[in-house]
């Protein structure tokens, strides 16, 4: 672009004081030629650096997921590929035999039907032993008026002491048959009383049981956790997967990355989140990828300092100062374009200010990405 602004300039020189010769080719105005294209590139170029400033290091990132089976077993299916083949969210990665894990499902749901059997018994034994203690009780109401009639009669001397004694003893027997039928009451109370979520202990336990087997089986098909690339794909039918963390069997790579530029910190005083950008990578030679400004990430390694016992150095030799990540939000006109992970290329960023200039930053951007077409080796 500077050249093609020298070109301009030395084109009007050409025709003031050599075509038309408005002015006297002299001294004078050969130095003032000079000097008047020396400043002015100049401050337009610093202008056109806080204005519009450009990154010669752009970077792609994208995160990558580690896949690992939950569930254990013989691996009987695996439909995706690996490479440039997009994996929509929710599609099926593997599957993993589900015989074992159905059959554990059907023996828990039978075993959850007799513990409901169980425990309408236990209702049943409840409501027969509540109902046997009330009838003792009327029984020995009316035991005790026998024993006081016969006390009665054996005061006055119309009874005998045998009537007496008979009817204490049935007293007494049905008391402790009363006392037996409270304590087998408050057992199945008991029962009955230790439940979770309403159910008593061992339905409960069958439940969350079952709960768990079902699970299992649903993780037998594994699917994908978002709009990925597949990668290290090893993985193949008749493959034993072990259910363990650290046994990835693939990797998935996000989609849709992040694009960040890295500036110079005294760069990035009039940039704000939602500036127009435009950056490109090597990977598009000639393609200009439109965006807006995120975030500004205002931290780098040079800032962390972890605890410990040693005191910071200050450091002899000064570090150079580090650059701050501008994070970029591309258009949704051009996130179908292939941002592949670890592209480079160059940005600019368009600010609120001197918006008359940005245009030169526009055509050294578009100037760049043409370059990059070419393959500058010897072999």
């Amino acid at each position: 672009m500077e050249i093609l602004l020298l070109g301009i300039y030395s084109f009007f020189v050409w025709l003031i004081f050599f075509k038309f010769k408005w002015l006297p080719w002299t001294t004078t105005s050969q130095v003032t030629v000079a000097v008047i294209p020396i400043v002015a590139l100049t401050g337009l170029i610093l202008t056109l650096n806080v204005v519009a400033p450009s990154s010669a290091d752009v970077r792609v990132f994208k995160y990558t997921i580690p896949i690992v089976s939950q569930v254990r077993g013989r691996v009987i299916e695996v439909p995706v590929e690996e490479g440039n083949r997009l994996v929509k969210k929710g599609d099926v990665l593997f599957r993993v035999d589900p015989t074992p894990y159905k059959l554990n499902v059907n023996s828990l749901m039978a075993q959850l039907v007799g513990a409901k059997g169980g425990n309408e018994q236990l209702r049943e034994q409840l409501k027969s032993a509540t109902g046997s203690s009330d009838a003792l009780r009327t029984r020995i109401a009316l035991a005790r008026k026998r024993v006081q009639q016969n006390e009665e009669l054996a005061g006055t001397g119309a009874g005998n002491k045998f009537d007496l004694e008979q009817a204490e003893s049935n007293l007494r027997d049905l008391e402790a048959q009363l006392g037996a039928s409270i304590a087998n009451e408050a057992q199945v109370r008991a029962q009955l009383a230790a439940t979770v979520g309403g159910d008593i202990s061992s339905v409960a336990k069958i439940k969350a049981d079952l709960a768990n087997a079902e699970w299992e089986l649903e993780q037998t098909t594994v699917r994908s956790p978002c709009d990925c690339y597949v990668i290290n794909l090893a993985l193949r039918p008749g493959a034993f997967v072990a259910g363990m963390p650290f046994n990835p069997v693939m990797t998935l790579v996000e989609a849709e990355g992040q694009v960040v530029a890295l500036y110079n910190q005294n760069e990035l005083h009039q940039i704000e989140p939602g500036n127009y950008a435009e950056f490109t990578l090597k990977t598009n030679p000639g393609k200009v990828v439109r965006a807006k400004v995120d975030s500004i990430i205002w931290a780098t390694g040079a800032g962390q300092m972890q605890a410990s016992g040693t005191v910071p150095m200050t450091g002899v030799l000064a570090a150079p100062p580090n650059r701050f990540a501008v994070k970029f939000d591309v258009n949704a006109e051009d996130k179908a374009l292939l941002i592949a992970a670890g592209a480079a290329g160059q940005a600019a960023v368009y600010t609120n200010h001197a918006k008359a200039i940005h245009i030169l930053r526009m055509v050294i951007l578009r100037v760049g990405a043409y370059t990059d077409y070419l393959v500058l080796k010897l072999h």
